[in-house]
């Protein structure tokens, strides 16, 4: 009587919602996670964009660090674990460095160090404002002591202006795919729920009000979309641990926080798409007659 009932009525196809699910939010989850890694790359690229600030010779060890006081408090300076990210280079040790890189020691014909001690100071991108360069050579070129400072103009607009096209590009990618995503589960949870239209006429022939009909239904698709988000989140996660396995500074661009933000959002995503697209396909089905239902 069971297997009678079941041919008549039809049943809801679980693992084929599920799977499909499944397949949408892990592509959707993929491209999250590379919008992510390309966020998070784009960041550190900027932090190490660096220039440096040459002194001038003869300065006592005070004046030094009354220039290093000075730069350190400047508001343009890159601050990471509430201290200024600067480096202090001696002219002996960018004398060593040169040697080592060209094979050529100055001091032969020279018989001196032409080079001069120097600051490799990081700048504070902040994403809401604009960062003029040109007005921070200026400006500390103006403290005493500073000889010149030196940055690669051409290099930091180039990445800057990779930087703004790429990020354009991933945006308009996110919104397409995720309309492709929500099209796919839709159709998805329309084609199950196909085979479940005459049980909804049958209990709106005995009676039932359209909430009452739609209530298991709705239960039901928004707990096939977090299923389908979790395993989607489980994948995903394995699939980045095995990248990070092959490419192991893969770590630096991903933090766990924001892991757990992005696979909340695939839940939920997952949860919001199927209860919507059920609720409807439901309500279609309700509106139908019975001859539009064969």
């Amino acid at each position: 009587m069971a297997s009678v009932n079941r041919r008549k009525w039809g049943s809801y196809p679980s693992v084929s919602v599920v799977g499909s699910m499944l397949l949408a939010l892990t592509v959707l989850g993929l491209f999250g996670l590379f919008v992510m890694i390309s966020n998070n790359l784009s960041t550190a690229v900027k932090e190490n964009i660096q220039i440096q600030v040459y002194l001038n010779k003869e300065l006592s060890e005070n004046q030094r660090q009354l220039i290093e006081k000075t730069l350190g408090e400047k508001e343009y300076i890159l601050i990471k674990d509430q201290s200024p990210v600067m480096s202090f280079v001696s002219k002996e040790t960018a004398a060593k460095q040169f040697i080592e890189d060209t094979g050529e020691d100055f001091y032969e014909f020279l018989g001196e160090n032409p080079l001069r001690d120097s600051y490799v100071i990081n700048i504070n991108y902040n994403s809401e404002q604009t960062v003029d360069l040109p007005a921070i050579k200026a400006d500390i070129e103006s403290i005493s002591g500073v000889f010149e400072v030196d940055f690669v103009e051409n290099m930091i607009n180039s990445i800057n202006d990779n930087i703004t096209r790429i990020s354009i590009i991933l945006i308009g990618f996110s919104l397409v795919l995720l309309i492709v995503v929500v099209i796919l589960i839709n159709n998805t949870i329309k084609l199950a729920l196909f085979s479940q239209r005459f049980l909804i006429r049958s209990m709106q022939l005995v009676g039932a009000k359209a909430s009452f009909i739609q209530k298991p239904f709705l239960f039901r698709s928004s707990l096939h979309g977090m299923l389908a988000g979790l395993l989607s989140s489980i994948i995903l996660f394995g699939i980045l641990l095995y990248g990070q396995k092959n490419v192991p500074e893969l770590e630096l661009l991903y933090t766990f926080k924001s892991l757990i933000i992005l696979f909340c959002s695939i839940i939920v995503v997952g949860a919001i798409v199927g209860l919507s697209g059920t609720y409807f396909a439901v309500k279609k089905y309700l509106r139908l007659s019975l001859d539009e239902l064969y």
